[in-house]
C-alpha cells in the first residue's frame, strides 16, 4: 500500500542550510523510490488556520518510507532542516483505490 512523508513546515529559514538540505534531499529518497507529490506548497484554504507549507512524498510502501527516513544518509541532512524550520512531520499509509468512506465504519464496527 502506498505510504506518504508528509511534512507541515512552518517559519522556514531559507538560508545555506535549508538550500543544502533542498539540493540533497532527491539523492536519499531514491534508493527508497520516494517521489515528492507536493513540495513546498501553500495550499488554498477553505476552512481554518493553515500557517505554513505542505510537503508530500509518496513510497511504494510504509517499510520504504520509514527505511528512508531511517537512512543514514537522510538522518545526515535532516538538520539542515529541524534546525532551520518548525514542523510537524508523519508518515501515513494510504487507502486501496476502492476504499470508500463507510469502509471506516465497518472497521470501526459502526456499520
Amino acid at each position: 500500500m502506498t505510504a506518504y512523508a508528509i511534512a507541515h513546515l512552518q517559519d522556514v529559514r531559507l538560508g545555506l542550510e535549508i538550500i543544502e538540505y533542498i539540493r540533497r534531499i532527491d539523492a536519499t529518497l531514491e534508493p527508497y523510490d520516494g517521489r515528492f507529490l507536493i513540495h513546498g506548497a501553500t495550499p488554498e484554504i477553505v476552512e481554518g488556520p493553515w500557517p505554513g507549507d505542505l510537503v508530500v512524498i509518496a513510497f511504494p510502501d510504509r517499510g520504504r518510507a520509514r527505511a528512508w527516513y531511517d537512512s543514514p544518509g537522510y538522518r545526515e541532512i535532516l538538520p539542515l532542516r529541524t534546525e532551520n524550520a518548525r514542523s510537524v512531520t508523519m508518515i501515513v499509509e494510504g487507502v486501496d483505490p476502492s476504499y470508500r468512506a463507510t469502509d471506516f465504519l465497518a472497521k470501526a464496527g459502526l456499520a
